[in-house]
C-alpha cells in the first residue's frame, strides 16, 4: 500500500484555498481567544486591553497559544482545523512524509519572512509551482491534498 502512496501524483493545494483555510484557522483562533479573555477580564477586556493593563496575558494567549496550537496541529494531525476542512497535509517537500518537529517549528517562524514584505511570500503561493510559500520553501515542506490516515 505504501508503494501505491508513493506512486501517485501529488496534488498541491493553491493559494485561495490556503487562504480559505487561514480564514477558518483565524476565525477558530479569535473566538478561543475571546472566550478566554472575557473568561479571565469579563466583558471590559477590550478597555483594559487598551489601557495596557492585559500585557502579560496578550503576550501568552495571543503570541504563545496560537502558535504552540498551531504546531501541535501539524505535527499530530498535519494540519490546523482549517487545512483539514479542506482535505489539505503539511508534507516534507522531498519525502512526502511527516516533517520533523524541528521544521515545523522552523516553518511557523518563517511566517514572519512570509509576511513582512507586505505579505509576498504568501502571494508566491499562486506562482510557485509547487505551491510553495517562502516559509515552505524555508522549511522545506508542501501542503498538499491527501486522504485521513
Amino acid at each position: 500500500m505504501a508503494d501505491n502512496v508513493a506512486s501517485r501524483e501529488r496534488q498541491y493545494v493553491g493559494f485561495w484555498m490556503r487562504v480559505f483555510a487561514s480564514i477558518i484557522d483565524t476565525l477558530i483562533l479569535v473566538v478561543v481567544i475571546g472566550v478566554i479573555a472575557v473568561g479571565v477580564y469579563g466583558v471590559q477586556y477590550v478597555r483594559l486591553s487598551s489601557e495596557g493593563k492585559t500585557v502579560m496575558f496578550d503576550l501568552l494567549v495571543q503570541g504563545l497559544l496560537p502558535a504552540l496550537a498551531v504546531i501541535v496541529f501539524w505535527r499530530y494531525r498535519g494540519a490546523t482545523p482549517g487545512k483539514m476542512l479542506i482535505s489539505a497535509k503539511i508534507v516534507d517537500a522531498e519525502t512526502f512524509g511527516t516533517p520533523s518537529t524541528g521544521k515545523l517549528v522552523g516553518r511557523y517562524f518563517a511566517y514572519i519572512v512570509s509576511m513582512v514584505p507586505i505579505f509576498l511570500g504568501f502571494l508566491w503561493i499562486a506562482f510557485d509551482k509547487r505551491k510553495q510559500g517562502w516559509h515552505d520553501k524555508l522549511a522545506g515542506t508542501v501542503v498538499i491534498y491527501g486522504e485521513d490516515d
